[in-house]
């Protein structure tokens, strides 16, 4: 079995567990010393603003009713399944790939987590421009993004085709 997981992306679950324990940490020190809804401002354009998220991205479905909370939480679990699999199917030379794969699968449980024990997300990273605030988010909504962007500049380096070269 160790094999198995120095030959193959599974080497890289580390990057997950890292993210994962970030997150959970981050979100655990603002519900400590913040109240809900409370804004710190920390620099121009950035704030730590405490909410909780009831739907998924961007609030996506929050006022549903409470029905979401088990469809966003089996639809990470099913992903993160499919991203077991495919860090197994990978090879050791490859390294964006499970890097990405990683980041997204850490994201999910974190945000997998704060559903279970909560039923909501905790959120609290707040960017704006003026009167405009992003949506606010938290470490595990950010290592999903930036491994997404992984995904996509793996697929344009290798044209979206995987070699046995």
């Amino acid at each position: 079995m160790p094999n198995v997981f120095q030959q193959t992306g599974l080497r890289w679950l580390w990057i997950a567990l890292l993210v994962l324990v970030a997150d959970q940490v981050t979100k655990q020190m603002v519900v400590k010393y913040m109240d809900l809804y409370q804004t710190i401002e920390v620099i121009p354009m950035f704030n730590l603003t405490y909410v909780h998220n009831y739907g998924a991205a961007f609030s996506f479905l929050s006022n549903a009713g409470g029905w979401q909370r088990w469809l966003f939480t089996l639809i990470a679990v099913v992903i993160s399944g499919l991203i077991l699999y495919w860090l197994k199917q990978s090879r050791r030379e490859q390294a964006l790939l499970p890097c990405a794969f990683t980041l997204i699968l850490g994201g999910a449980l974190g945000n997998v987590v704060d559903r279970l024990m909560f039923g909501y997300v905790i959120d609290f990273l707040d960017f704006y421009y003026q009167q405009w605030h992003w949506p606010a988010f938290n470490i595990a909504d950010s290592a999903i993004c930036v491994g997404a962007v992984l995904l996509v500049i793996d697929a344009f380096r290798n044209n979206g085709v995987q070699t046995d070269d």
